[in-house]
């Protein structure tokens, strides 16, 4: 399980257009990994059209976002081209991430209790360790959110 000030755990994964991102290639930048349930779905999409509309502002903040859900890369790509999502999403099909950052657990919809992605976000420092955890988030104003934290620098 990860927690405030440890590593974050590395990870290799596709984005939407195949392309291989790991952790490591973004060593030197705040990055804000947030973990969502599914591509095109009311809150999931709301949450992504969040960090779209304040790219331009997270990124003046030496930030960059990276997506992550269990959906495929062709799934990534659909969502992200529809959205006009400018930052990657990444394909994480066996759950591997998800679960090494403990954004996979158990859920309750309409009375059924079953197991899935967490809605989580991690703010990683720019040597890779964990600044803050964001469990539960709101998808409406999370963006802002983690803005203003990057702005105060937590």
């Amino acid at each position: 399980m990860i927690s405030i000030d440890g590593n974050a755990p590395s990870f290799s994964l596709p984005d939407r257009d195949g392309i291989a991102r790991s952790l490591s290639d973004y060593r030197g930048s705040w990055i804000i990994l947030y973990f969502y349930p599914k591509d095109d779905t009311p809150g999931c999409t709301k949450e992504a059209c969040g960090f779209r509309d304040n790219y331009s502002a997270i990124q003046k903040t030496g930030a960059v976002i990276l997506g992550v859900s269990k959906d495929s890369v062709l799934s990534h790509k659909k969502f992200s081209g529809k959205y006009s999502l400018p930052f990657p999403i990444l394909s994480d099909e066996t759950y591997e991430v998800i679960r090494a950052y403990g954004a996979w657990g158990k859920k309750k919809f309409m009375g059924r209790e079953f197991e899935g992605i967490l809605r989580t976000t991690v703010l990683i420092r720019p040597d890779q360790t964990i600044a803050k955890i964001y469990p539960s988030v709101n998808p409406s104003v999370h963006a802002e959110e983690i803005l203003e934290d990057l702005r105060n620098r937590i």
